[in-house]
């Protein structure tokens, strides 16, 4: 076996000893297995990336998985640029969880299931990143989901996170439904789910169409609208983004490795990996990138008024998820994989950040109720604030590059770009607003908490604070190594753009129509927005704190749209949830089961006990009864016999 075939395996083997001998044997040593496991993967991935900067290039299959009459699928792995990304994004930002885990959930009475889920999950994201066919990539695909699901009702005996965890599954069924169709009509196209083979021959079926109801639609922007679909679900994108708050019900761990640095990312993935297939399809590439800056702008607007600390980094996610299928949309790929490389740095950082703040105070979470916290817990407010300059695009900050290079490509690629340009700039306003509101809301000024809460602030433990650090330097310096060429020429360095020259064998990198007056003209409108969204968050926050309090009694209608989501929920629940709930009252319980099943369950054995009543009642005892059936039988047999 060659190395990077270890790569997912140790996160198993690491999740099977976990799961059958923690509950016993191992039980609060459960890190000791899954810890070195993931750092093991993670040093592996490391020396992967350092071959395919090399020029290699891994396209392998282990064995094959299923054989039936023409449809042969293996499971294998393939390594390579992308793939590579990926890897080290997955197993740097899980190595960090689990490290900081181990403070966070300790004392936990499921600790050694959570360290066991963990590991299975970072298996399952791997095998989706390295997989070299769609059904190994569905596999993983579905794998990570239920994971998700573990993982968000990880405290199941609290309603709301279980209630959280189902409705994560199910909202993904719907769009991992369209992924499927996806899938099989890829099959039935090309005769083989490889990526290879699939992507080499797509160009054939430039111009089919099949026909649906009566209506010809291209073969191609079928099955890139239906592999859409699952990226729609699993990324958070309008409109199966409602999960994605929920799942803050998870432990903070679990919000900070799934729910912002690597599952929901995998929508981008496979889209970026299916670039050859978008390619072809104007139509669904105006999908993709209309959906992804929509989504962006919508979930912004929701930001700025939520009070759940995770809930508002939750919205960011969605936001940011936004920004990088905008991206895709407008073809630049390498710019949606480069934001989605530095979005992991920070968003991670600011989702354990979250939760160092939440285990100094005893699980509280409404920012409101914080104040002064920056003198309490210097290390977690210094490396929040870091993260914060980073997603609100502050020039030198891993965000700044990845954002700005999305903006501009954006602007650059033609009408509908400089549409979905104007509400990505829109979107980093609103970005650098809300991110900064946690911070002068939470860490500045007064403490308003309990007079029991103060008492027992404290900076978490270094085993919190070291992931905190490291994601901090990341979340700065992992930018630098897409630099655009505007920049580096003014910095004097040549060929900066090393992330998008080392993607673009794998996605392309296209050519922006656009003139270097342009590019600095988006570049400081985008700085310009940055901080004037932190300006305004510090003067209304900070000098004038009433101002938001006035602009809610003034704005009530929009507040409260803005507090209650757009009312997305409540219009689910409407038309979906309670047509469901009668459906299954009415029609399951009530005929179904009621009148079809019941009736068959309790009807046969009535009709028997009826029968037997009538038979018993001719068992009188009485001799001459007897006797006058036995005479009416043999005058029924004569006439019988005469007749």
């Amino acid at each position: 076996m060659k190395s990077y075939q270890l790569i997912p395996f140790l996160p198993l083997a690491a999740f099977v000893i976990n799961i059958l001998l923690g509950k016993r044997i191992i039980k609060d040593k459960a890190h000791w297995i899954a810890v070195p496991a993931v750092l093991a993967s993670w040093v592996i991935s490391v020396f992967t990336l350092f071959d395919v900067i090399g020029g290699k290039v891994f396209n392998e299959d282990l064995y094959t998985w299923i054989i039936s009459d023409g449809f042969i699928v293996s499971v294998g792995f393939l390594v390579d640029q992308l793939t590579a990304v990926m890897l080290i994004v997955v197993t740097t930002v899980s190595s960090l969880v689990h490290i900081y885990s181990v403070g966070y959930m300790h004392g936990d009475k499921g600790y050694y299931r959570f360290f066991s889920y963990l590991s299975l999950f970072t298996f399952s994201m791997l095998m989706l990143v390295m997989a070299n066919n769609f059904l190994q990539l569905y596999f993983g695909w579905e794998a990570v989901g239920l994971c998700s699901y573990f993982l968000i009702g990880f405290w199941y005996e609290k309603k709301s996170a279980s209630d959280a965890g189902k409705k994560a599954f199910i909202v993904n069924r719907f769009g991992d439904f369209g992924f499927g169709l996806g899938v099989i009509m890829i099959f039935l196209t090309f005769g083989t789910i490889h990526y290879e083979p699939v992507f080499n021959a797509v160009n054939g079926i430039v111009g089919q169409s099949i026909n649906i109801l009566g209506y010809d639609i291209s073969l191609v922007t079928l099955i890139a609208l239906l592999l859409f679909c699952g990226a729609v679900g699993k990324s958070a994108q309008i409109p199966l983004h409602v999960w994605l708050p929920d799942a803050m019900e998870g432990p903070t761990p679990v919000s900070a490795l799934i729910h912002a640095a690597t599952m929901v990312t995998a929508g981008v993935f496979m889209v970026a990996r299916c670039n050859p297939i978008f390619n072809l399809s104007h139509v669904a590439m105006n999908v993709v990138a209309v959906t992804g800056a929509v989504t962006a702008l919508f979930a912004a607007t929701i930001a700025l008024v939520q009070n759940d600390i995770k809930r508002i980094i939750a919205y960011s996610t969605i936001s940011q998820l936004g920004y990088m299928f905008l991206a895709c949309g407008v073809g630049a790929y390498a710019a949606g994989i480069f934001h989605l490389y530095t979005h992991a740095f920070f968003k991670a950082l600011l989702f354990l950040g979250a939760g160092s703040v939440m285990h100094a105070m005893a699980g509280e979470l409404d920012i409101q109720k914080m104040g002064g916290l920056k003198k309490y817990m210097p290390w977690t407010y210094w490396t929040f604030l870091l993260a914060s300059l980073s997603i609100a695009g502050i020039p030198g900050f891993a965000g700044f590059f990845s954002k700005d290079e999305i903006l501009w490509q954006a602007y650059a690629s033609g009408p509908l770009g400089k549409i979905v340009w104007f509400l990505g700039a829109v979107t980093a306003l609103l970005t650098a607003f809300y991110s900064f509101r946690i911070v002068f809301v939470a860490f500045h000024g007064k403490f308003r908490g309990t007079h029991e809460q103060e008492h027992h602030l404290h900076e978490s433990p270094k085993v919190m604070t070291l992931p905190l650090a490291i994601l901090a330097i990341g979340a700065i310096i992992s930018g630098w190594v897409g630099i655009p060429p505007l920049i580096g020429e003014f910095l004097g360095i040549e060929h900066s753009d090393k992330f998008g020259a080392f993607l673009a064998p794998v996605v392309g990198h296209p050519h922006a129509e656009g003139t270097h007056g342009e590019e600095i003209f988006v570049m400081l409108l985008s700085i310009l927005f940055a901080v004037g969204g932190i300006i305004t968050a510090f003067f209304m926050y900070i000098k004038r704190p009433e101002i938001p309090v006035q602009l809610g009694e003034s704005m009530k209608t929009a507040y409260r749209v803005l507090w209650n989501k757009y009312y997305v929920d409540e219009l689910y629940h409407l038309i979906i949830v309670r047509p469901t709930f009668w459906v299954a009252q009415s029609v399951i319980v009530g005929v179904t089961d009621g009148k079809i099943i019941e009736g068959i369950v309790n009807g046969v054995p009535r009709a028997i006990g009826g029968f037997s009543e009538i038979l018993r009642r001719v068992q009188t005892g009485f001799a001459h009864h007897y006797a006058a059936v036995m005479a009416l039988g043999l005058l029924i047999i004569m006439i019988f016999l005469i007749l």
